[in-house]
């Protein structure tokens, strides 16, 4: 029988166990070894039926249990320590609250999706991991940050295969009071509540539910609550799915109500009011105008306010591929903004403006999350050196009359958090030779470019190490396949080979992502007989791992998990190659430490990161990867191997795939496996093989932590962001709009009219200075108003300069009888072959982030181009 309703009955613990409770709401137990060794000795069996859930294995304890634990006295001495840990590490300074005081008081950072720990399905992929990687180092590091996401009743999906290996996607219902996360209460006990205004009168209310990670609340938005209709309720149902008004929906409940629950949060907590807020993605930019409407009700008008919020904003963009960035149709946003919506106040038609792809190449009828996100921030970034200057490429319309690489988007290389992901086995490795509490520092703070001491473990103790991780990974495998068959129909009897299947002695290779076409999960098929050849080598054979969801709606996608599956399905291959569905954090906590190799290669270059290649790395498995994300910042010979790629613009997508699966398999026979296999003298161990191990922890392991990345946000991006929040007062914001404006409708008479040097050949030597002298016309404006800029630098054959250096020159005395100024200042000639320069003229203002935040910039005429004859040979 079916039950008609359902509750959750939560355990009544014994006084003496109170702290429990504690420990298992505060989400810090995903990263703290401690605090889960204690919960697997409450009841070791139903700790792992649990999945390792705190909150499930105190439901699920039987109260006999509970009494002999609260009179068991080694285990509330236990208890006792990893409680008073807590409060030390919730209390005590970190890292933060040592820096000098001009640091934001706090900090709201708004993600679509957040990868906590596997307890909390609230993920996809590597943004949502990444997210909660943020928060958790953030914690580490004392940083005051407040997470804010959606709680989606069905999270992601859960994926399993049919017999002939297509993906099937199932929808676990979520019942949050099963969930490390409590509700945000008023002080009278009642729910707390936002809500938003929906087209015809209605309302979207949600609940917030709070997840405590560590010292970070993470406030969850819930739609499913009584007071809305049917389709209300369903707004926060599943992660990724709906249509594009249930997409738009999403995204105004996370931006708009998102702030409205920050507020809430304050004001029922005392935790300071946020100074910054920080978009994770294009999917929370409505935050931007709900912040824009909390000012013009305190009296400033649109202009004034969009300036006060961009000043206290950061917005960072994960997509190389303008396919993966969200846009609405233009009547879809309209209706549900204005009068008889949400903002009321505000115009439509400025709603509309933000997000407009009014630029050269864009479709001006469509809404562009991301293209908001960069309007309603003065400061953006990308997540790696490369896609920091692809976005810049990507996004260069909205700064027209600028060269891509002075586009005001910065980079802040993703780093992920070692507590979580990296193995006990490594970190007790790690902490015999330096201790434990510097080993916690190493993975957390971070702050050396290298770790020494990996330098002092012997050979004999790293090959150990690597073998018992593979040994584990082989019976997780073997378990997980097991259940894999089993739900696709096959009996006991047809399953006995996986007992055979890997083996921790052979050279392991993982691969485990999202499965868009462009990660390119088949690569390694295109020469099937060759990847035979590799994978039954006598002598030195290799194993493959492959784990990922394709998008449910991506149907190429899932042809190219049922080829995957059929080939890994082979008799002949499939002891040495599997597939594992429903690829997880629980699942990759286990693989990334467990391969040699982790393989990574898509198309280059469309990895905006690639974080997952890192996780392996703090484990010392090496990277086989394509030079794209982050692998293209760090790689080095000594610590893998770079697939070379094939991406010139004559080459179509077969014959690239073939070209690069080609130096794949050459890589693996003549360069990878040799040194994996190969024993060195009296040790019988592969020296080489250990010494690219040992590199990789010492010299990429500092570099890959969110330790280093949540640090670089602060110093780079949070801190600025907080002194420009500061010194964007009513007036100062006030100010500024009147300024843009007035420049803005000014910029078309400003003009530079004359150029002329003191050089008097096309010829001239290194480390000659030159005089430069420059009549602008500035229109309506004045000298303060304006930067009048040398552009100098080598340049190519089309005349373009490079690695650009810029002089502003100086106004000298009052403008002339035409309305002219004269500028002159030094031209340093600074390097030999062709040499050019130009003149240009930008706003400047105090209170810009970038002089190209306005997009504006007057330069010479081709006529007065062609006539001075700009180039020095």
């Amino acid at each position: 029988m079916k039950a008609i309703r359902r509750f959750t009955v939560r355990p009544v613990l014994p006084e003496p166990l109170r702290p429990l409770s504690d420990l298992a709401r505060n989400l810090r137990w995903s990263w703290h070894a401690e605090t889960r060794d204690l919960f697997q000795s409450v009841d070791p069996e139903r700790w792992a039926a649990s999945g390792g859930d705190p909150v499930r294995l105190l439901g699920s304890v039987p109260p006999a249990r509970l009494a002999d634990l609260a009179g068991d006295r080694r285990f509330l001495r236990r208890l006792a320590a990893v409680a008073g840990d807590l409060n030390d590490y919730m209390t005590g300074e970190r890292w933060y609250q040592a820096q000098p005081d001009e640091l934001p008081a706090a900090i709201a950072y708004f993600s679509p999706e957040f990868g906590i720990t596997a307890a909390l399905p609230q993920y996809s992929g590597g943004l949502g991991i990444l997210a909660g990687d943020h928060l958790k180092a953030a914690s580490d590091l004392g940083v005051p940050l407040i997470g804010v996401g959606l709680l989606y009743r069905h999270g992601y999906f859960r994926q399993t295969l049919s017999r002939d290996g297509w993906q099937q996607e199932h929808y676990p219902v979520l019942d949050p009071n099963e969930l490390p996360v409590v509700l945000l209460e008023e002080a009278d006990g009642t729910p707390a509540q936002v809500a938003l205004a929906l087209p015809g009168g209605k309302q979207l209310h949600a609940r917030i539910w709070l997840a405590q990670v560590g010292r970070v609340p993470l406030l969850m938005l819930d739609s499913d609550v009584e007071e809305n209709d049917l389709g209300e309720r369903g707004v926060t149902d599943r992660l990724y799915g709906g249509g594009s008004e249930h997409r738009l929906l999403q995204e105004m409940l996370l931006g708009i109500g998102g702030v409205r629950a920050v507020r809430t949060y304050c004001r029922l907590t005392g935790h300071p009011e946020p100074e910054v807020f920080h978009t994770n993605e294009g999917h929370a930019g409505f935050l931007g105008l709900e912040r824009i409407a909390e000012l013009c009700a305190e009296g400033l008008d649109f202009d004034s306010a969009l300036e006060s919020v961009r000043a206290g904003t950061v917005f960072t963009t994960h997509t190389p591929v303008p396919a993966g960035i969200d846009r609405f149709d233009r009547e879809l946003v309209a209706r549900h903004f204005g009068p008889d919506a949400e903002l009321p106040r505000i115009d439509v038609e400025r709603v509309l403006r933000l997000g407009m792809e009014t630029y050269p190449g864009g479709e001006p009828n469509l809404f562009n999350m991301a293209v908001m996100g960069l309007r309603l921030a003065q400061r953006a970034n990308g997540v790696s050196l490369l896609h920091g200057n692809v976005s810049r490429e990507m996004f260069s319309g909205l700064w027209p009359g600028f060269d891509a690489d002075e586009v005001p988007i910065t980079s802040v290389t993703n780093g992920v958090h070692a507590p979580t992901w990296v193995a006990p086995e490594v970190f007790r490795l790690g902490a015999r030779q330096i201790g434990v509490h510097r080993a916690e520092d190493a993975l957390t703070v971070g702050g050396s470019d290298r770790w020494d001491a990996v330098a002092d473990i012997p050979d004999q103790e790293i090959w150990e190490l690597r073998r018992g991780l593979r040994e584990q990974l082989v019976t997780e495998v073997r378990e997980r396949l097991r259940a894999s068959w089993r739900q696709r129909g096959a009996g006991t009897a047809e399953l006995g080979w996986i007992d055979g299947v890997l083996d921790p002695d052979v050279l392991t290779i993982g691969f485990a992502r999202r499965v868009p076409s462009y990660k390119r999960l088949t690569l390694m098929l295109r020469d099937r007989d060759r990847l035979m050849d590799l994978l039954l080598h006598p002598e030195r054979p290799v194993q493959i791992v492959v784990a990922g969801k394709a998008h449910p709606a991506d149907d190429g996608g899932k042809r190219l998990v049922q080829e995957l599956v059929r080939f890994a399905d082979d008799p002949r291959v499939r002891h040495r190659i599997v597939f594992l569905p429903d690829y997880g954090m629980g699942m990759a906590q286990k693989l990334y430490p467990g391969c040699d190799i982790w393989l990574n290669n898509p198309l280059r270059p469309l990895e905006a990161c690639g974080t997952s290649g890192m996780k392996a790395a703090l484990n010392g498995c090496l990277n086989l990867s394509v030079l794209d994300g982050w692998w293209d910042e760090w790689f080095q010979p000594d610590f893998g191997w770079a697939i070379p790629t094939a991406d010139g613009v004559g080459t179509d997508a077969d014959h690239r795939d073939d070209i690069e699966a080609a130096a794949l398999y050459d890589l693996l026979e003549q360069r990878v496996t040799p040194r994996f296999y190969e024993r060195g003298g009296q040790s019988g161990l592969p020296d080489r093989w250990i010494e690219m191990v040992r590199q990789t922890l010492s010299l990429l392991g500092p570099k890959v932590l969110a330790g280093r990345m949540v640090r670089e946000y602060v110093e780079r991006l949070y801190a600025p962001a907080a002194l420009s929040h500061r010194s964007m007062g009513p007036d100062a914001a006030r100010d500024l709009a009147e300024w843009k404006t007035r420049v803005r409708a000014a910029w078309p008479g400003v003009t530079v009219d004359h150029v002329e040097t003191s050089a008097s050949e096309a010829l001239a030597e290194l480390g000659t200075t030159l005089g430069l002298r420059v009549r602008v016309g500035l229109g309506e404006l004045g000298p303060d108003d304006v930067e009048v800029q040398a552009v100098s630098g080598r340049v190519d054959e089309e005349d373009h300069i490079a690695d650009a250096a810029v002089v502003p020159l100086k106004p000298v005395g009052s403008p002339g009888q035409d309305g002219r100024w004269v500028y002159e200042g030094p031209l340093s000639l600074d390097r030999t072959g062709p040499f050019g320069y130009t003149v240009r003229i930008l706003p400047a203002h105090r209170l810009l982030a970038s002089s190209a935040e306005l997009g504006l910039v007057a330069g010479p005429s081709e006529e007065l181009v062609e006539a001075a004859g700009l180039l020095m040979r």
